[in-house]
């Protein structure tokens, strides 16, 4: 018997399987799917087996596999074609396809540490010969001891015994010591709670139809109870014997959407996200693979979990950019999800409260079937909103906080209601400029601002991650003439402790979620009312439950609208319209000011009337019109490279070769700098293609792929349909 083994290098000119002949021993064991040891050149490496023959046809003898790595990790079939599936849409190789699909501690490279974890019991060897044991020395009162309780019980904690005690009656025959598989994270099902739908939940939850592939979006106001009609669903495949997938995009949000799921399912709920330790992930991906858990919550990379018989698929807040991966593999979850979905001719549901233009376009072309909750549940209203033009509020020295939205605080602060405020920018200020010498402190390796960070005294490169302390004087001039300019969510703390000394503050951002399970202290505790202001970026800004939250406040709605993207305006209705979503969720009546220069702006009319329907129908005319998707798809390609005039060099070759070998209807931008063009010292051309149909795309962008894999200035970096360029 021979194996065909993808090895994991994951450079492109080792993109192939190799022949292995498997030993008699293993015939009987190893299987497709299963990582293998073996020797290749004159190193010996992990990989994948992609197929098993009787025969050797290659003409050269082969070589013989080493060892199975594990006989529990095994790809099944699904997983297999789902790594192929995802190779051919990012054209990455096949082995990192794989590679993305599992947990660190079980991915291919060679894993020195050894992530079970075990709990000890002490069992008797024989009953019989335990009481001879005891009546033969009477006098061995601790062992005696131990012996009598394992008769008791049947099997005692290893802990409970003294490590002499054990090892004596190890050495004596008595006992032997069973391991038993212990999980890092261990949940109770408690108290199952179950909900009542209402009438118009009831109607979208009857409306799926479990016994084909269909994908849904869900496009429900905030507050409309979404989480609900996802577990309704979700049961109706337990009860089926089926299983189900459940996304949400940020780790923030799973603290929340986890408990609610763990009061609906128990411990048949296993969570995978990447602020879980190494440990925990191994644990949770072993739950999954030998079938203990129905149900998975996670962010992006859950979508591959190895669940069996899936039942549905359910993306939440599917607007979200955390579905698409910015490194490679350069994949959309939702594309995957879809995959899976036609895979197994099961449903997909799209939900959100801000629906992307694509999403809705496709809902209304029949592509995909729309499902609406147009009201919040109960007595829960939506917010009023106020817009303030900050324009005059300049005039009048209110840097910061408008005179309406600081009388707004002060009112809820007194009524002891919560305040979420929202400023979608990190760090104390975004950059430092000497007022003498006009000197700014920006990255070396990215040529970007270097933003400060004042509990630390660091000056950071938030893309490269490169840090420097700030000096106290200008290094170029060496005068005390350093100013602070831009407003970061560090230097708001600050302010706010200034403005309203007894209101208890509490910040949420990558500064403060760092830390493991900090996202989940912070919400927990702004929900036990342990905080009356909960200030962050984004990452506040979605599926967050908070009934005392009565107020929003915008600092500054601009920042997402003045990006030079093509999708600005729908990220900034979309995140507007959510973070003030938070506020008047149960009966108390919530309000939202938004603080902004440009208060006559469509998009800021759009979110203040709640008018999303408006709000699609001017933004699908400026996409149509400037031929972006929805109307047109979209590929970005980046030439990479250390030295300047190679990467502008490079990139006209490529522009060439697209524009000689594509249809003439695809129309081909650039090579223009990228919007961020150094990044870790190395410059980047950007070109861009828009194309609605091109057969000979595919097969053109692979060529240019395999060609550049073997050039030493410059690499390509391909990301079809990016939500950036």
């Amino acid at each position: 018997m021979y194996a065909n083994v993808i090895i994991e290098y994951g450079v492109k000119s080792l993109n192939k399987t190799f022949i292995y002949k498997v030993p008699d021993e293993l015939k009987d064991k190893i299987k497709v799917g299963m990582k293998v040891y073996v020797p290749f050149g004159k190193s010996e490496v992990f990989g994948f087996v992609m197929e098993l023959q009787n025969n050797n046809d290659t003409g050269y003898d082969a070589k013989e596999i080493i060892r199975i790595d594990n006989e529990e990790l095994v790809l099944n079939k699904e997983l297999m074609d789902v790594g192929k599936h995802l190779s051919s849409i990012t054209l990455c190789t096949l082995i990192t396809a794989y590679q993305t699909m599992l947990p660190s501690s079980l991915k291919i490279k060679k894993q020195e540490h050894n992530y079970d974890k075990y709990d000890e019991y002490l069992t008797l060897t024989d009953k019989l010969k335990a009481m001879e044991y005891i009546c033969k020395y009477p006098r061995r009162i601790a062992q005696i001891k131990a012996i009598n309780n394992i008769l008791e019980v049947g099997k005692l904690n290893k802990k409970e015994v003294s490590s002499e005690v054990v090892k004596a009656l190890e050495e004596n025959g008595i006992i032997v010591i069973e391991k038993v598989n212990k999980y890092r994270i261990n949940k109770d099902s408690g108290k199952i709670v179950k909900k009542h739908l209402t009438e118009d939940q009831e109607s979208v939850y009857k409306s799926v139809d479990f016994n084909k592939h269909d994908t849904y979006l869900l496009y429900g106001v905030t507050g409309s109870g979404k989480t609900e009609v996802y577990i309704k669903w979700i049961e109706k495949c337990i009860d089926e014997g089926k299983t189900a997938i459940m996304l949400v995009p940020e780790i923030g949000l799973t603290t929340q959407i986890a408990k609610r799921f763990y009061e609906a399912f128990g411990s048949d709920v296993a969570i995978f996200h990447s602020s879980l330790s190494e440990g925990e992930k191994y644990d949770e991906y072993l739950k999954i693979l030998r079938g203990e858990v129905h149900v998975v919550v996670g962010t992006r990379s859950a979508v591959f979990v190895p669940l069996k018989n899936l039942g549905i698929i359910i993306i939440d807040e599917e607007d979200s950019s955390s579905y698409k991966q910015d490194n490679n593999p350069r994949y959309h979850a939702k594309d995957i999800a879809i995959y899976r979905g036609k895979y197994n001719n099961i449903p997909v549901v799209l939900g959100s409260a801000t629906p992307t233009l694509e999403s809705k376009a496709r809902a209304d072309k029949g592509v995909y079937k729309l499902l609406r909750l147009t009201n919040r549940v109960g007595n829960a209203k939506l917010p009023i909103i106020h817009v303030i033009d900050m324009e005059p509020e300049m005039k009048k020295r209110n840097m910061i906080f408008s005179e309406f939205l600081q009388n707004k605080i002060k009112e809820k602060l007194e009524r002891r209601e919560q305040i979420i405020l929202l400023l979608n920018r990190r760090g104390f200020s975004t950059f430092i400029t000497c007022s003498n010498c006009g000197y700014t402190y920006k990255c070396p390796s990215c040529d970007i601002t270097l933003t400060f960070h004042k509990s630390t005294n660091n000056l950071i490169c938030h893309y490269c991650g490169y840090q420097k302390k700030k000096d106290e004087v200008c290094p170029e001039c060496h005068e005390e003439s350093l100013n602070y300019y831009g407003l970061g969510t560090e230097k708001l703390e600050e302010r706010i402790k200034e403005m309203y000394p007894s209101a208890r503050v509490v910040r949420m951002d990558q500064d403060t979620t760092r830390n493991k399970g900090m996202h989940e202290r912070i919400i927990n505790d702004f929900k036990d009312y342990k905080y009356d202001i909960l200030l962050g970026t984004q990452m506040i800004s979605k599926g967050l439950d908070f009934p005392k939250v009565t107020l929003v406040g915008v600092i500054n709605a601009d920042a997402s609208l003045n990006i030079p993207d093509y999708r600005s305006s729908e990220v900034t209705y979309s995140l507007l319209s959510q973070v003030a979503g938070r506020a008047g969720r149960s009966e108390i009546p919530g309000e939202v000011i938004i603080q902004t220069f440009n208060p006559d702006n469509y998009v800021i009319e759009c979110v203040k009337n709640n008018n999303y329907d408006r709000f699609y129908l001017q933004e699908m005319q400026f996409r149509k019109n400037l031929k972006y998707p929805p109307y047109y798809y979209l590929v970005s390609i980046k030439v990479i490279g250390k030295i300047y005039e190679k990467a502008i060099e490079n990139s006209q070759k490529v522009k060439k070769y697209l524009a000689d070998n594509l249809n003439k209807e695809t129309i081909v931008l650039g090579p223009t700098t990228a919007s961020v063009f150094k990044f870790n010292n190395e410059y980047r051309m950007q070109i861009i293609i828009k194309y609605k149909f091109d057969d000979k795309l595919m097969e053109t962008l692979k060529d240019l792929d395999n060609i550049f894999s073997s050039n030493k200035d410059n690499y390509l970096e391909i990301d079809f349909n990016p939500l950036r360029i």
